[in-house]
């Protein structure tokens, strides 16, 4: 995929349209024609009968034991993996999409939250059997685990409402202070972004980091930070609803030579993967993923088939 860049708020519009918080509840927020469930029953969860063929394809340890363990970030803004109103449920997207492959595997899903790179540890570890929480695949990554794919990785630059920084390539960001969430494929292209510009002569990108998502958005809003570059659905949500920021890019989050894809992630030939992708196809048959992709205002990211180890972000060159 080409990078495309987007003026203003536009890439809001392929995803949501401006919204505003529904004040006869504190668990609902309308978006558009998406009014986000932010409460912890989420009773109007997308679910799946169980598919025996499938469930047979699940490794027999996993199949005794009865559920499906996911790990994943809780610390990420709606509409992906983020804490309900009580602020201990973990709900949103990838919640739903491990909520329909455990639903199709005929297991119980037991969702656990730990830090980025504590949860490809506990994948190592074999203490949780998946990785769903926005999970880009990259050639580095299949070295060691597998994917089954489930939505397109797209990126955006957040910046506050009033900025006029305008991006038109790498070079737009040059001595500029830019948040990115530490070991994501974000800062893996902003990294290397900055490399090029310094080899070209150029000032480097001031590289921000911080603990939590929200921490990113108070520097936003106190002008600590030019901008954030996170997953496209969380800067439209965030800008969409606070109206205190704007997207002015959008582009692939695996580079402009190739559309990044989302994957749950699975241990290197654990044998779970080949059950969770056939899960996965006959959530994109019946018609399910699309209704989870509707309840959180995903459909940009649709993808039209679930692949296995496609190719992913390349590997940084070695000197």
């Amino acid at each position: 995929m080409k990078l495309s860049t987007l003026i203003g708020i536009i890439s809001a519009a392929t995803l949501l349209t401006a919204s505003c918080a529904d004040p006869e509840s504190a668990d609902t927020v309308q978006a558009g024609a998406v009014t986000f469930d932010l409460s912890p029953t989420q009773e109007g969860r997308v679910r799946a009968a169980k598919v025996d063929a499938i469930a047979a394809e699940v490794p027999q340890a996993i199949r005794d034991r009865g559920t499906l363990v996911v790990t994943g970030a809780g610390t990420s803004a709606p509409p992906l993996r983020f804490y309900a109103t009580d602020n201990k449920t973990v709900v949103g997207s990838e919640v739903d999409f491990a909520s329909l492959v455990a639903d199709k595997l005929g297991l119980k899903l037991d969702v656990q939250v730990a830090d980025w790179t504590q949860n490809f540890v506990r994948v190592d570890s074999g203490e949780v059997d998946a990785f769903i929480s926005n999970v880009t695949v990259t050639e580095e990554r299949k070295e060691k685990y597998d994917f089954a794919t489930y939505r397109k990785d797209n990126v955006a630059l957040e910046v506050p409402k009033d900025s006029s920084l305008v991006f038109t390539d790498r070079k737009s960001l040059v001595g500029k202070r830019i948040g990115v969430g530490a070991g994501t494929n974000q800062e893996q292209l902003l990294v290397k972004w900055n490399e090029q510009n310094v080899a070209e002569g150029l000032a480097p990108i001031d590289i921000a980091y911080y603990q939590q998502i929200t921490d990113y958005y108070l520097a936003l809003a106190s002008k600590r930070l030019d901008g954030y570059i996170g997953p496209n659905p969380t800067g439209v949500y965030h800008s969409t609803t606070t109206g205190e920021t704007k997207l002015i890019a959008t582009f692939s989050g695996a580079g402009d030579a190739l559309q990044g894809e989302i994957a749950v992630l699975t241990k290197k030939n654990s044998g779970l993967n080949t059950a969770v992708h056939k899960a996965l196809v006959d959530a994109i048959a019946d018609g399910n993923y699309q209704k989870v992709l509707d309840r959180w205002g995903l459909d940009s990211e649709k993808v039209t088939e679930s692949r296995v180890n496609p190719p992913g972000l390349p590997k940084k060159p070695t000197a």
